[in-house]
């Protein structure tokens, strides 16, 4: 039996056990959102593989992964509001916006992926991580930590070597566009990110940005293949299967993840953890497209890795030092600025 979040259902002997357990498992598990943010991450790695697959038009491929997604997150949303009440205006239209910023960034996501590879397009379009920690510095005073600035260099050079721009790669074939795409639609990830994190700050609600945040980009998406062309109305099969897998998998489950812990860590924490995402994602499209990544991308996507992860943990053991009872003022005082919750 399911057991709702929040909630303890006990029963007479072993099942009543099993629930209690499960649920307090549960409760454990979504208590922890480095975990959930990393587990969201690997969860959407899978999305470029989805994207080649499906052989579908970029617009084609942002409209349809937001629609097929939609009613699955607008039923969540649903049973979500008669638990935790109705979101604020103001909060919902915050998340339909950053849906447009969402759009603009898998339109772009998918040209740069036939221009540079599954595995570097996602890579390089992580950028985002120095856009979100500058933005939230200037616009919310959240004071990147030591261990992000430490870590920053190396994620960069990572994100060089796995772009291809240095030594030779074989994915892809125009790299000069593929990165003029990658900076556009960093920029336009890291609007979505900031959005959809603020739209659910001191909130419970989770499915509920999503869904407003997936209708904003089913809009745009729409509107931009109407306008623009290269829209697509019928898709065939199997395009159209592996594009639902592309929303159930992605946009739901994955998107799900990682909006229930972007407001409970801090913005430069959150998005150097999404970096897990192109990493993997390199490694899928050489396993399942046949792209054969340089050494040097294999060595760029390690310190992208490693070098958000460790960021990570050091922030987290920190604020957890931090806050541990009994410390003298002293230590305190020396510890790396924290940024507001």
């Amino acid at each position: 039996m399911t057991v709702p979040y929040g909630s303890t259902v006990i029963t007479e002997g072993t099942a009543g056990s099993a629930d209690l357990a499960g649920s307090a498992a549960f409760k454990r598990f979504s208590n922890q959102p480095l975990l959930l943010v990393g587990v969201g991450a690997a969860t959407i790695s899978a999305s470029p593989i989805f994207v080649v697959l499906s052989g579908a038009s970029p617009v084609s491929t942002a409209f349809y992964r937001s629609l097929l997604a939609l009613p699955v997150l607008v039923a969540f949303a649903a049973i979500e509001r008669r638990r935790h009440g109705d979101r604020s205006r103001k909060q919902r239209l915050t998340a339909f916006a950053a849906g447009a910023f969402l759009a603009v960034d898998l339109i772009l996501w998918t040209h740069a992926i036939a221009d540079i590879g599954a595995g570097a397009a996602t890579v390089l379009g992580n950028l985002q991580v120095l856009i979100v920690a500058g933005l939230a510095w200037l616009i919310w005073h959240e004071r990147p930590s030591r261990a992000v600035g430490s870590a920053l260099p190396v994620v960069m050079v990572g994100v060089v070597l796995v772009s291809g721009l240095i030594g030779k790669s074989v994915a892809g074939h125009h790299p000069l566009p593929g990165v003029g795409y990658g900076l556009v639609m960093a920029f336009a990830y890291s609007c979505y990110l900031m959005m959809l994190r603020r739209s659910s700050a001191d909130s419970a609600h989770v499915a509920g940005p999503v869904a407003d945040a997936t209708a904003g980009a089913t809009v745009t998406s729409l509107v931009v293949g109407l306008v623009g062309g290269g829209l697509a109305l019928h898709p065939i099969w199997p395009a159209i299967f592996w594009l639902a897998m592309l929303a159930l998998i992605s946009q739901v489950a994955g998107w799900l993840l990682i909006t229930s812990s972007l407001p409970r860590l801090p913005a430069a924490i959150g998005s150097l953890m999404l970096l897990v995402q192109p990493a993997a994602s390199l490694g899928l499209a050489a396993l399942i497209l046949g792209e054969r990544p340089s050494l040097l991308q294999y060595l760029g996507a390690a310190l992208t890795c490693a070098g958000a992860l460790a960021a990570s943990l050091a922030t987290v053991k920190t604020e957890a030092t931090a806050s541990a009872p009994g410390l003298a003022t002293t230590r305190q005082a020396q510890a790396a600025p924290r940024p507001p919750a």
